[in-house]
């Protein structure tokens, strides 16, 4: 059996794309690119596909992570391109690598997310990024099925910065404004409780009185492991590409795209 694991974004309309949704949109995919499956046994066998650390709805994202079992050993690039074609725009898979390492999901471990506050001066979102980072505990609360909890935020930001709009990333390209326009720089840990963009934007409203007058854009920009030195989050496919470039696999079959869309 082989695994392989893929990045894929959620762009433009589609960050509206529940995690259901695009889970039924790549079994389609899946279906439709010919992909010889492995599936999971008992009375209703399903394919085998892992996914790691969704996004919430709403927001854009450069790097979900996905892995799944073959029945036959496919190229991942071939792979990626039939699947990268059977997906709407916006559903993109980007990479492909084939699984040589364990504990896909223990290598996320944190996130970068991008903050587009439009209506909000970047010079008071500075202002209140300060007062966010001097804070020692920032309480936010949050409606749960079990009624509102309250917990600190604080603990779980490792960085917090504004940026200018220049450095916008391009996936906000669909939401183009004249009015000002405020970039934050989140990277925050993958803790529990989860802290999530939309946290961190509570924790300014209460602690620096930060309200956009629209709700923010939020683009998750990479996850991966978190490295306390550098404050950086690494790569979590680069030790699959290093163990594949060390040793090759011994039979690397490659999928024949036009054979796998007439076959689906």
């Amino acid at each position: 059996m082989q695994r392989v694991r893929l990045r894929y974004t959620k762009r433009g309309r589609l960050r509206f794309t529940s995690h259901r949704d695009f889970q039924r949109a790549f079994e389609r995919a899946l279906r439709r690119a010919g992909v010889p499956m492995a599936y999971s046994a008992g009375f209703t066998p399903h394919p085998k596909v892992s996914y790691a650390n969704a996004a919430p709805t709403g927001t854009g994202s450069e790097a979900e992570y996905l892995e799944i079992a073959l029945t036959e050993p496919r190229d991942p690039e071939t792979l990626r391109a039939l699947l990268d074609e059977s997906l709407p725009d916006g559903l993109d898979i980007v990479e492909a690598v084939e699984a040589r390492t364990s504990g896909l999901a223990d290598r996320l471990t944190a996130s970068v997310w991008e903050l587009r506050l439009d209506g909000v001066d970047p010079a008071d979102a500075a202002r209140a990024v300060a007062v966010f980072n001097a804070a020692e505990t920032v309480e936010v609360q949050r409606l749960t099925k079990n009624g509102v909890r309250t917990f600190d935020a604080r603990p779980a930001v490792a960085s917090l910065d504004s940026a200018a709009s220049s450095e916008m990333h391009s996936s906000q390209a669909d939401r183009p404004t004249d009015q000002p326009c405020a970039i934050l720089r989140l990277v925050v840990r993958h803790v529990t409780p989860a802290v999530r963009p939309d946290d961190v934007l509570s924790g300014l409203r209460a602690v620096a009185d930060l309200a956009p007058p629209v709700p923010a854009a939020v683009t998750r920009l990479a996850q991966g492991l978190f490295d306390e030195e550098t404050g950086t989050v690494t790569d979590p496919l680069a030790p699959d590409r290093e163990a594949v470039t060390a040793a090759p696999a011994t039979t690397p079959g490659a999928a024949d795209p036009a054979a796998a869309k007439a076959s689906a």
